[in-house]
């Protein structure tokens, strides 16, 4: 069988192997075991960056995890010399790997990953935050759009009241530009602006996805931006 994926995590298991959790164009979230990624001369190991997306060939066998016999890069392209471009990566793809752990196919996830990368590829260090709120519409969470001036953050409803400081007046104002916008990448934010969307949408994802929690280079994201 033979899988497209985006990589969005990996466990070292043993010397030499490997676990992949990946985001499937075909199957959704699925993870396989990789035999030997680790070994001293198999190049395949600088395969192993978040959100690469990789074609992975695997043993039809039917067992808990598929086994990977061979794997492939789809793209040329790394954002590793870019620290901005790094730190990114490394933050929706731990993002990713909570929400979407029991997501079956879905092919606009699949191909909404991909307009982000090629958005980040373009240097739009703001594509993090405009990919996640997609996200958020990609599994029917986005807020109901209203002239009311305050989203509720638990509702998903513009209100006439504030119900959180996260979410005042300006940053309402944000959430309902992108709701409204034909292209959301090309809307643009202040430096606050974005620090301050970026605490909104994650205390949003706190309130809608069970025991999620911020990712690990959040703070590292917050420093760069």
């Amino acid at each position: 069988m033979t899988q497209e994926v985006f990589l969005l995590s990996y466990t070292k298991y043993g010397d030499h192997d490997a676990v992949l959790h990946c985001f499937c164009k075909k199957n959704g979230f699925e993870s396989f075991f990789a035999k030997g990624i680790y070994a001293p001369k198999n190049k395949k190991k600088a395969f192993l960056f978040p959100l690469n997306e990789l074609v992975l060939y695997t043993s039809d066998q039917k067992k808990n995890i598929r086994n990977v016999t061979k794997i492939e890069q789809k793209h040329s392209e790394l954002f590793t010399s870019d620290i901005r471009k790094s730190s990114i990566l490394f933050f929706i793809s731990d993002l990713l790997n909570q929400v979407l752990r029991n997501e079956n196919q879905n092919q606009n996830i699949y191909s909404e990953i991909s307009i982000f990368l090629d958005q980040l590829q373009m240097d739009n260090f703001q594509s993090h935050l405009i990919f996640i709120f997609r996200l958020l519409k990609q599994q029917g969470l986005q807020p109901l759009f209203s002239d009311n001036d305050f989203l509720n953050p638990e509702s998903g409803n513009f209100e006439e009241r504030e119900t959180h400081h996260f979410f005042d007046k300006d940053i309402s104002s944000i959430w309902k530009k992108l709701i409204i916008s034909h292209n959301p990448y090309d809307i643009k934010l202040s430096r606050i602006g974005k620090q301050n969307f970026l605490d909104s949408i994650l205390f949003y994802f706190h309130y809608h996805f069970t025991d999620f929690r911020e990712p690990r280079s959040l703070e590292i994201i917050k420093e760069i931006f």
